[in-house]
């Protein structure tokens, strides 16, 4: 039988006083906001391109780097990213830079593979000035994140130094707030960490020169700066130049949070080098994500992703994060770095 809403019997209209809360309430919650880095290790195409020094990754080279490996690399990556954030929302992932990538073929294949393909993510890259033809890129998917403008800015080296990698930086609406991120690759330590130091420091100031700029218009600004810096959250490409800070409350107007230097000081890494944990591979967000009378995303909590499965389980190796190749034997694995993460409250 059917009732007028004046003649239901009274615990029906109490049922849906409580159906109709539930569903008002249900569509007030947002899954939270994810955004990643990855670096990617050698992830090159099979093809020698004569203008960068790619030879080792071609089939005839050192690592035999066939169609059928490089489609197991793409499959392997694809199965590291396509878990990472679905713990904090079911998309997974908004945001993902990524570091040592060959070209634009590269991230495409990655993106449409099998595991990955159903989100329609995109991607930003440019071809860089690296001799090794590595890049930066980011990964995105527009359900979160829409594109307004994207530029590849120039790191400086001294007259007669290898080129390095450039920054890439992309500014867009990321759950409806305006974000400025940067993704950084920079020089290594080859040759010494001491020897190499003021290339990372100058490297450090190509998105600090912005980020400064930003800054004097809004301290309010919300900013993403992302990479495998080849540094530690306590080396002074974070403390001096990029001025970060480790605690929220030391965190000034206008100032950068880096959340890893917590991590660092208790031995958490991302990449193991003789039995000693670094952790390169950060992501830090500005005063703009920390202030909570801020409107949008919050900053909420930092993670590393680590899955078993990442993780060499024999060999020299044994607890490293699981390589691709090792001593030029193609290894089955993700890549010799975990990813991080940085989740925003999108409440």
């Amino acid at each position: 039988m059917t009732y007028p809403l004046r003649l239901m019997p009274k615990y029906h209209f109490l049922i849906l006083i409580f159906l109709l809360s539930a569903v008002s309430t249900y569509a007030q919650v947002k899954q939270n906001i994810v955004v990643g880095f990855y670096n990617c290790e050698n992830f090159y195409d099979t093809i020698n391109d004569p203008n960068v020094d790619d030879d080792e990754f071609t089939p005839n080279g050192a690592n035999a780097y066939s169609p059928a490996v490089f489609e197991k690399k793409v499959e392997n990556l694809s199965s590291v990213i396509s878990l990472m954030g679905i713990e904090q929302n079911k998309d997974g992932l908004a945001i993902l830079g990524v570091a040592e990538i060959e070209n634009e073929f590269v991230l495409k294949t990655l993106v449409h593979s099998p595991k990955l393909k159903d989100r329609n993510l995109k991607i930003i890259h440019f071809d860089g000035p690296d001799m090794r033809g590595v890049d930066c890129g980011l990964i995105y998917n527009p359900k979160y994140f829409k594109v307004i403008e994207a530029h590849s800015l120039t790191t400086p080296v001294p007259a007669g130094d290898r080129p390095t990698r450039d920054v890439l930086y992309v500014v867009g609406k990321l759950n409806g707030d305006i974000v400025h991120v940067f993704v950084n690759h920079w020089p290594s330590r080859v040759g010494g960490e001491a020897i190499t130091r003021e290339k990372r420091k100058v490297a450090a100031g190509v998105s600090k020169h912005v980020i400064d700029s930003l800054m004097k218009i809004d301290p309010l600004t919300k900013v993403i700066d992302m990479g495998d810096l080849n540094d530690d959250p306590t080396n002074e490409s974070l403390t001096k130049v990029l001025a970060t800070k480790w605690k929220i409350e030391d965190v000034g107007v206008g100032g950068l949070f880096n959340p890893w230097t917590a991590f660092y000081k208790k031995g958490l890494g991302t990449l193991a080098y003789q039995d000693s944990w670094d952790l390169f591979d950060q992501i830090i967000v500005s005063y703009g994500f920390l202030k909570k009378s801020n409107p949008g995303l919050h900053y909420q909590e930092a993670l590393v992703f680590n899955r078993s499965f990442m993780t060499e389980k024999f060999g020299n190796y044994k607890g490293y994060p699981k390589r691709s190749y090792s001593n030029g034997v193609w290894n089955d694995g993700y890549s010799d770095h975990y990813p991080t993460l940085i989740v925003f409250d999108a409440k």
